[in-house]
C-alpha cells in the first residue's frame, strides 16, 4: 500500500485503479469458504462409506456411487461456469451455485435410499462445480498483478488441503454424530458465503449479448463426452474394463464425440469453452502439470485411507488422523511457498516439488502390513509439500501469460484438468491394485505348493489352534490364505505407490519445457510482501 504513495502525481491516467482491499479481501474470502466446500465434499465421505451404506442399506456397488455421482456432473459444470460468468458476471454465478449446494447438502442429509441420495448428490455436484474455478479467475481478474501470488498461495491451500482433510473430518463427524453430518455441515459456512459473496463480491459484470447465439449443440457435445469419460474412468476398474458392456459403449460415445467438441468449439462463433488458451505454451504445459497434481493429490488420498482401511482394519476416525500429517505440511508450506515463487523460476519449483513428490511416494512402495502413523509420516510430509510447491508454481506458469480477457474459461480449464487427472490416476490405481494383488496371490501360493517344512510347520499349529473346529484343516488353510492374500495386498499397494512415483518424476521433466515467467509489471519488491 505504501508504494501507492511514491506514484508520482503526473502519472494518475496510467496508474493502476485504487483497490479497496476490505471489499476485495472479504468478497474473494467468501468465495475461497465456497470453494473449499465443493472441493471438501467430494473427498468427505470418503472414510464413511460403510457408516453410509449401513444408513441407507446400499450395497457395495451403490455406495461407490455416492462419490462418483457427485464427480460426474462436476465435470461438466466446471468448463461451463467459465461461460456463464462471462454472461451474467461472477457474483450472481456464485450466488446460484452456493444456494443450489447448500439445498442439496441438506437434500443428501435427508435422503432416506441410496436412490434419493444418488440423485441429489448428483445434483449438489452439478450446482457446486461452478464455486471451484471462479476463484481462479477473480484471483487473476480482481488483484493486482503484485498480490496475484498471494492469492495463488491461498487457492492452492484450499485446493491441496479440502481433499486430504476431507478423509479426516469425515471420519471424525461420522464417529462424533452421524454420517448425516457429513452433510448439513454445509450449512452454515454456505450461509456465510451467501453473505459475504452478496455483500462484497460485485467485482465484475455480466454480458447478455453472450446469450445470443448460445452453443446448445456444443452443450450437448460437451456433457455427453465429458461423462462418459468420467464414467468410464470411475467405474472401468470395478467393472473389469472392455469385458463390461456399458464401458465399452461408453468409451466409443466419448471417441466419438471428445473430438466432435473440439471441432465445434473450434469453429462456432461464441464457443461455450475458449481453446485457443493451449496455444499458448506455459498454459499448456501448466495444464499437463495441473493435470498430474490432481493424479498425485487425489491418488495419494484415495491410497492411503484404502491400506489403512483394507490392511491395518483402521476406523473412520483412525485413518483421519494418520491422514492429517499431509494436510498439516501443506498448510505450512503455503506461505513459505509463496515467497519461493517471487524469488526463484517457477519451473525451478515445479521440477522440485514433483521430485519431492516423487520421493515420498517411492518411500511408500516398501509399505508393509505394520505400516501405521509414523510411517507414513515421512511419506506424507514430502508428497504435502512436493504437491503444494508444484501448484503454486504451476498457477503461475498456466495462468501469467495468458491475456485478461482469457482468463475465466482458462481457469475453468485449468480445474477441468486437475478433476480429469484425479479420475485418470483413480482408475490407474484401482486397476493396478486389482491386477497386482491377483498377481501378488498367484506367485505367493506357488511357492506354499513347494511345500517345505516351514510350511508344513505353520499349518500344524493352525490345526491344533482350530482343533475344536468342525474341521480344523479346512479352518487352518482358510486362515492360511487370509494371511497370504493380506500380504498380496501390501504388496500390491506397494506398486501403486511406485507408479504414483514414477509419474510424479515424468511431471517434473516435463516443467522443464515452459518458459521463463517475467515478473508481473508493478510487482514490489519481495521485503514488501508483508502487507
Amino acid at each position: 500500500m505504501t508504494s501507492q504513495s511514491v506514484t508520482p502525481a503526473s502519472a494518475p491516467a496510467s496508474a493502476e485503479p485504487k483497490v479497496n482491499w476490505t471489499i476485495l479481501l472479504l468478497g474473494f474470502a467468501g468465495m475461497v469458504i465456497g470453494q473449499f466446500m465443493a472441493i471438501l465434499d467430494i473427498q468427505i465421505v470418503a472414510s464413511s462409506l460403510p457408516q453410509i451404506q449401513a444408513g441407507v442399506g446400499a450395497s457395495a456397488d451403490e455406495i461407490s456411487w455416492i462419490q462418483t455421482a457427485y464427480l460426474i456432473p462436476e465435470v461438466v459444470m466446471i468448463p461451463l461456469s467459465g461461460y456463464l460468468s462471462r454472461l451474467w458476471g461472477t457474483q450472481k454465478v456464485f450466488l446460484l451455485s452456493c444456494s443450489g449446494f447448500i439445498l442439496m447438502s441438506v437434500a443428501v442429509g435427508l435422503s432416506g435410499s441410496v436412490e434419493q441420495m444418488i440423485f441429489f448428490r448428483a445434483v449438489q455436484g452439478f450446482v457446486g462445480g461452478a464455486m471451484i474455478p471462479t476463484v481462479f479467475a477473480v484471483a487473476f481478474t480482481a488483484f493486482p498483478p503484485a498480490q496475484r501470488v498471494t492469492a495463488s498461495v491461498i487457492m492452492g491451500l484450499i485446493v491441496t488441503l479440502a481433499p486430504t482433510i476431507g478423509p479426516t473430518l469425515g471420519g471424525h463427524l461420522t464417529e462424533q454424530m452421524s454420517w448425516r453430518w457429513l452433510f448439513f455441515i454445509n450449512v452454515p459456512p454456505g450461509m456465510l458465503v451467501l453473505f459475504l459473496v452478496s455483500r462484497y463480491a460485485n467485482f465484475d459484470k455480466g454480458d447478455p449479448s453472450l446469450s445470443k447465439g448460445f452453443d446448445w449443440f456444443g452443450l450437448v457435445l460437451m456433457a455427453t463426452f465429458l461423462m462418459s469419460l468420467q464414467f468410464v474412468l470411475e467405474e472401468g476398474a470395478k467393472n473389469d474394463w472392455f469385458a463390461d458392456d456399458e464401458i465399452l459403449l461408453l468409451s466409443v460415445v466419448t471417441l466419438v464425440t471428445g473430438p466432435l467438441f473440439i471441432w465445434r468449439t473450434l469453429t462456432y462463433y461464441n464457443p461455450i469453452v475458449e481453446l485457443r488458451a493451449f496455444a499458448n505454451r506455459n498454459f499448456f504445459v501448466g495444464v499437463v502439470m495441473t493435470f498430474t497434481v490432481g493424479l498425485a493429490l487425489f491418488g495419494g488420498t484415495f491410497l492411503l485411507p484404502l491400506f489403512l482401511g483394507r490392511v491395518r482394519g483402521y476406523s473412520a476416525a483412525e485413518v483421519g488422523t494418520t491422514m492429517v500429517v499431509s494436510g498439516l505440511a501443506m498448510f505450512a508450506t503455503g506461505p513459505f511457498a509463496g515467497r519461493l515463487v517471487r524469488l526463484v523460476d517457477p519451473r525451478v519449483l515445479m521440477f522440485g516439488g514433483f521430485m519431492m513428490c516423487a520421493w515420498g511416494m517411492w518411500d511408500a512402495h516398501a509399505v508393509t502390513d505394520q505400516w501405521g502413523f509414523w510411517e507414513f509420516a515421512g511419506v506424507q510430509a514430502l508428497r504435502g509439500v512436493g504437491v503444494m510447491i508444484a501448484m503454486i508454481a504451476s498457477q503461475q506458469v498456466t495462468m501469467s501469460t495468458l491475456p485478461p480477457h482469457m482468463v475465466k474459461n482458462a481457469s475453468g480449464l485449468v480445474n477441468l484438468f486437475r478433476n480429469v487427472g484425479g479420475a485418470v490416476g483413480l482408475a490407474l490405481l484401482n486397476t493396478s491394485l486389482t491386477t497386482n494383488t491377483a498377481l501378488h496371490m498367484s506367485e505367493l501360493t506357488q511357492n506354499i505348493q513347494n511345500t517345505n517344512a516351514g510350511m508344513q510347520g505353520m499349518l500344524a499349529a493352525m490345526q491344533e489352534r482350530f482343533a475344536d473346529s468342525v474341521d480344523p484343516a479346512g479352518a487352518a488353510m482358510k486362515a492360511i490364505n487370509g494371511m497370504l492374500l493380506k500380504q498380496a495386498t501390501t504388496l500390491a499397494f506397494g506398486d501403486a505407490f511406485a507408479m504414483l512415483a514414477i509419474g510424479c518424476a515424468f511431471a517434473a521433466f516435463v516443467t522443464l519445457l515452459a518458459k521463463p515467467v517475467k515478473q508481473q509489471p508493478g510487482a514490489p519488491p519481495v521485503a514488501s510482501d508483508a502487507h
